[in-house]
């Protein structure tokens, strides 16, 4: 280090810590703090004064002590290895951590977020000689028995490849060299560092054409989400929000799932780390923790790290994006996120915008969920990737007016709006199916191998979504009236909107059978709902009383759908002639 790099400081304020001598300094650099190396960031500068974000707690630092300038930004280290791991918000691993400290980890511990000295086997899928740019293939790593890492040329490289070979490795050992344009040789190795804050290159950006299937059925039928697509889950407390969060990570179909807890409690994350390696992925039979990286910053750990928590975790997403996969990403909450960017700006003493969050929180938030898309991914122009962001939104109060809500609601296109008076009737998942919305849902027959069978499942939903709305505009008159003043097809369309909420959108996440349901499932149990509705409605028409209709045995069937195993769809698709059989048997009064 070059006299320059090192600097004294002056000041300290909480996980603010304010250095002079700090020439040469640049926005964003890593500095080491104090004489226990703590790591930070720094986060502004005047002359040769920088103030530092710390990510660890800066209890019993003071003035004077060093501070040293590593010249390089926070960056994360991409390669085998990142799957299965459990890091913390600046990617230091707390498995190994805990092996090597115990369950109180010390400040300062610098341990590197890849393992240095397990070996994988690389296998290259070029030959040497050839010409290769960034983010192009040059082999594969079975990093687990679900993913197939692609070790991509580092962006901003292009060469030749020289001494590429196949063996088992470290993530640090050369296995190969890039020979540049000018002749410079750079030694390729399975492991590359890439700044956070800096979005990972793509060549082209596609629209999100595709349903990312969650199994959840509010979600898939009524309020999806595409692969690429960006979605946030606000709601007070105790509506659900992790528990949905918990839901898509389990089950979405995307092929890596990247968690962050970023400022949630710890009791929450604590389920997450001990469910996680418990759970079997439907799509494989695998354990799910083979596809899954997760970042645990807990609300009682520095709120620094949880403000860089979710660039950390969405750099690991980009980079598996970059491979050609499908990549979700959850965070839960950015709420959190924001409020460690309110603290921090506050100790800078900045300006407070609404609410006192810094004035660049809704451009903050917007590069972050930008970062998400569907892509055509440098290097092969045949290669597609696409990253998903799912954010928890945790107002207080639930209040939906709050600055992050409003801020978010801004940049995304689904919103599912989790409502108190839902999770109080024990509606779960609590998501409102009046004020949520989403702009993924003509792409919704797309799920379908069958076209025919996907325009018909969009075209019952929205006749699904016409029977509630009509419901909660009945409602209103039965309040005031009665429901004895209402009409026979009213009073039926009441009974429907009742069994589409209670046997359609009403699902429990803790039953091994509901908790998800593909595609085909929630076809035939909608298709078995309205098709009970319209034969009802024909019989009113003929004399039939409403009261013998919703009494008829086949709506307990209709209830029990959903508990239905998958692979006997049959027993579903078989209602619709029940219900035509019992209706028939009903009595038309003279």
């Amino acid at each position: 280090m070059s006299e320059t790099s090192v600097g004294k400081i002056v000041k300290v304020a909480g996980p603010v810590v304010v250095a002079e001598q700090m020439t040469g300094a640049r926005m964003y650099d890593v500095v080491r703090v104090g004489e226990e190396n703590l790591i930070g960031e720094i986060v502004e500068l005047h002359g040769d004064q920088a103030s530092i974000q710390v990510y660890e707690d800066t209890g019993g630092i003071g003035p004077g002590e060093k501070v040293v300038n590593t010249g390089a930004p926070l960056s994360v280290e991409l390669g085998p290895g990142l799957i299965e791991s459990i890091y913390d918000g600046i990617q230091r691993p707390l498995d190994r951590l805990v092996e090597m400290q115990g369950q109180f980890i010390l400040r300062g511990s610098d341990v590197p977020g890849l393992d240095r000295e397990k070996r994988w086997h690389f296998t290259p899928t070029i030959e040497n000689g050839a010409e290769v740019g960034p983010g192009d293939i040059i082999g594969e790593v079975q990093e687990t028995s679900l993913m197939l890492q692609r070790i991509l040329v580092p962006p901003r490289l292009r060469g030749t490849v020289q001494d590429l070979r196949e063996g088992e490795f470290t993530v640090e050992e050369p296995i190969g060299v890039l020979v540049g344009p000018d002749g410079e040789r750079t030694e390729l190795k399975m492991m590359h560092k890439w700044p956070v804050r800096t979005p990972r290159p793509v060549r082209r950006r596609l629209a999100p054409d595709e349903i990312l299937m969650t199994g959840q059925r509010v979600i898939d039928a009524f309020f999806p989400i595409a692969k690429g697509g960006t979605a946030c889950v606000p709601g007070p407390f105790g509506t659900g929000k992790t528990v949905v969060q918990h839901q898509l990570a389990k089950w979405v179909n995307a092929d890596v799932v990247v968690y962050i807890g970023c400022g949630e409690r710890g009791n929450e994350m604590t389920d997450v780390l001990m469910e996680f390696p418990e759970l079997i992925d439907p799509h494989s039979g695998e354990p799910l923790m083979r596809r899954v990286v997760l970042l645990a910053n807990t609300s009682d750990m520095p709120v620094a790290a949880r403000e860089a928590s979710v660039y950390t975790g969405i750099t690991m997403a980009e980079y598996f994006r970059d491979m050609g996969y499908s990549v979700a990403l959850m965070a839960d909450s950015t709420s959190r996120w924001a409020e460690a960017m309110r603290e921090i700006s506050t100790r800078l003493e900045e300006m407070p915008a609404e609410e006192g969050y810094p004035a660049y929180l809704g451009a903050r938030i917007a590069s972050f969920y930008e970062r998400a898309g569907k892509v055509v991914c440098t290097g092969s122009p045949d290669r597609q990737g696409a990253l998903s962001i799912i954010g928890a939104v945790s107002p207080p109060g639930g209040d939906l007016s709050d600055s992050v809500v409003q801020a978010t609601l801004h940049v995304v296109k689904v919103f599912w709006s989790l409502q108190g008076r839902l999770a109080q009737q024990r509606h779960f998942p609590a998501i409102d199916w009046l004020t949520s919305y989403s702009f993924y849902k003509q792409y919704l027959p797309g799920c379908f191998e069958d076209k025919d069978r996907g325009e018909a499942m969009a075209e019952m939903t929205k006749q699904a979504m016409g029977l509630l709305e009509e419901e909660a505009q009945l409602i209103e008159i039965v309040r005031l009236v009665g429901a004895e003043s209402i009409g026979a097809r009213d009073r039926m369309v009441l009974e429907t909107a009742k069994s589409i909420r209670e046997d359609f959108l009403h699902q429990n996440a803790f039953h091994k059978v509901d908790t998800h349901t593909s595609m085909d499932k929630q076809f035939e149990i909608l298709k078995a709902i309205l098709y009970f509705h319209a034969q009802s409605l024909e019989a009113i028409e003929q004399g039939v009383d409403t009261k013998d209709l919703c009494t008829l045995p086949v709506r307990t069937d209709i209830a029990r759908a959903k508990f239905v195993e998958e692979q006997e769809l049959e027993r579903i698709v078989a209602i619709r002639d029940t219900i035509d059989e019992q209706i028939k048997g009903l009595s038309v009064p003279a």
